[in-house]
Formats: C-alpha cells, sequence, structure tokens
C-alpha cells in the first residue's frame, strides 16, 4: 500500500469552513497534496494539479484531476483561473522558476491566498545547503507577492523511513548515516491537515513549524518499526562515502551535497527542536512515529 493512501482517522474533521471555496492543489499525485485534496474534496470545489493525469487517475487523486507543468506559465494561469487559494508544493531546487511561475500566474488568476509548503530548516541560519537556500528564497518570493500567504514548515518527513523497505524486507537491515543523531520528524498526515486548514481558514500572514512529539534516531525508529513488525531489525552504519555516493547515484552530485551537509547539521542536534505548529494549525496532538509505523507495517513485509 503507498504512503498517499495510509492515513490517520480523520473522520468528524470539520474542513467545510464558512463557505465552498474553489482550491487548487499543486503536486497533487504526491505525498502531502494528494491527502490534501481527499480532506478537501468533499466539502469545496479542488483542482487537482498533476503532470501525469492518467496516474492520478488510477491512484484515486480526488478532485477535478487537471494536467499541468510548473514550468509552463501560460498552462497554469489556466488551471488557476477563478480559484480562492493555491497549495502551493514544489519538488527541485533546481528549477527555482517553478514557484515564480506559479505565484505569477495565481496573480494574474485572481487567487486570494496561497499556503506554501516549505521546511524547518529555513529558519535555521547555519543551514546554508543548497536545497535549503532554496526553499528559504522561495518563501521570499511568496512573501513578496502580493498575495495573502501561509508559510507550512515541516521537519523530515515520517514517510522517509519508506526508503528503509526494500532493505527491512530483504534481509532485516535498516542503513543510515549518523544513525545515533535525532530529528523531530513529522507524520506527512498532520502536514497534510494543517495546510487543509489553512487553505479553508486563512491563516494569512501565519508561519507553522511542524514537528513529530519526539525527536528520533534512526536507532529509536528502527526499535519502533520492530515492535510493529513483531520482527527484529537490525541497525548498520553508512559511512559518508557509501551515503554520499547513493545520493549521488539517485539525485546527483549538487543535491548529494546538500543532503550531506543537511545529515551533517542534523549530527549536530540542529534537528532536534519540537514546535507547537501542528497543535496551532490543527488542533491535534502530532501523530507518533510508532503510530505511523503500525500504520505502514505492510509496506516493509
Amino acid at each position: 500500500m503507498s504512503e498517499r493512501t495510509v492515513w490517520p482517522d480523520r473522520v468528524g474533521e470539520n474542513l467545510s469552513g464558512e463557505r465552498r471555496m474553489r482550491i487548487v492543489v499543486s503536486g497533487a499525485g504526491g505525498t502531502v497534496g494528494g491527502k490534501v485534496a481527499s480532506l478537501l474534496a468533499p466539502h469545496h470545489d479542488v483542482r487537482s494539479l498533476t503532470r501525469d493525469p492518467e496516474r492520478a487517475s488510477r491512484d484515486g487523486v480526488a478532485g477535478e484531476i487537471v494536467g499541468a507543468d510548473l514550468g509552463d506559465p501560460a498552462g497554469l494561469r489556466h488551471a488557476l483561473h477563478g480559484a480562492d487559494a493555491l497549495l502551493l508544493v514544489t519538488f527541485d531546487p533546481l528549477r527555482p522558476a517553478h514557484d515564480a511561475n506559479a505565484l505569477a500566474a495565481a496573480r494574474a488568476a485572481g487567487v486570494r491566498h496561497v499556503v506554501k509548503l516549505s521546511a524547518a530548516a529555513v529558519s535555521d541560519p547555519l543551514a546554508q545547503d543548497r536545497i535549503t537556500c532554496w526553499q528559504r528564497a522561495m518563501e521570499e518570493q511568496v512573501r513578496a507577492s502580493g498575495l495573502e500567504w501561509t508559510l507550512l514548515r515541516p521537519r523530515s518527513f515520517m514517510s522517509n523511513a519508506l526508503g528503509w523497505a526494500a532493505g527491512v524486507r530483504k534481509d532485516g537491515v535498516i542503513r543510515a548515516l549518523y544513525g545515533d543523531s535525532r530529528n523531530s520528524c513529522v507524520d506527512p498526515g498532520d502536514v497534510a491537515l494543517a495546510a487543509a486548514r489553512a487553505l479553508v481558514d486563512g491563516h494569512a500572514g501565519r508561519i507553522h513549524t511542524l514537528t513529530g512529539p519526539e525527536a528520533l534516531s534512526v536507532r529509536d525508529q528502527a526499535d519502533q518499526l520492530s515492535e510493529a513488525l513483531q520482527r527484529p531489525l537490525v541497525y548498520e552504519e553508512l559511512t559518508v562515502d557509501q551515503a554520499f555516493s547513493a545520493w549521488r547515484d539517485r539525485f546527483g552530485e549538487l543535491l548529494a551535497q546538500a543532503l550531506l551537509a543537511s545529515a551533517e547539521r542534523q549530527a549536530t542536534g540542529a534537528k532536534e527542536e519540537l514546535a507547537d505548529g501542528v497543535r496551532e494549525a490543527t488542533g491535534r496532538e502530532p501523530g507518533t512515529f510508532r503510530d505511523w509505523s503500525a500504520r505502514h507495517a505492510s509496506a516493509f513485509r
């Protein structure tokens, strides 16, 4: 079962707001965007933007599925026409024009409010890696856009643990770099609910830093995942060279350098701090990694 389809119980969550809205969700085929669309579609007119409408349809993405590319300004203006609010999710630090294109299209289309998915690291002046600098610059574009805005700054997603699934299934081993360093990782379901609430309720000018309820190391996560699977798991520490090589093969040299810098910053304790953003944005306590593991155990079996 995919991460997009497994979520905490949100029965009874009131997202109707004061009126029916027209909401555009970018990145609707992704981890957060797909859940935001499913949360809002029963109550509002949701337009789900994706580069692959056929796949989105097969995956059951909610709302009106619209093919759109963040690199296509004209297409974005058409996709945003008549919308009240936009969830802006961008993925590629090497294509900063994507945010600029979306914001320009939103202004041209008369969108009033944009909710931007950013990252918690932007508030740390010592975080100067390429990914964080990109997120920081994109936040500044949002602030200067002339639109009402809300910034969501999540810590690492608990769903990043799905990257261990192949190793767990094969030989019960989790491999990572700096396995004793801690991260106050957040359930992406909480991020999605925070985004949905901000889109419906406004939250204009607010910044929500979103973390889980505790800072965990990879070893901690391995122990909790082992409980969910009811089988022992082994942690193996990667060397810097091993981790960097794997990142470079998957993401390229520039982003691998950024990921290594981020991991080294975590090793200094920079990602342990907890925040009240989930509670402030949603009115709920943040979900735990233990609960996330229980819901996603089938992915590791």
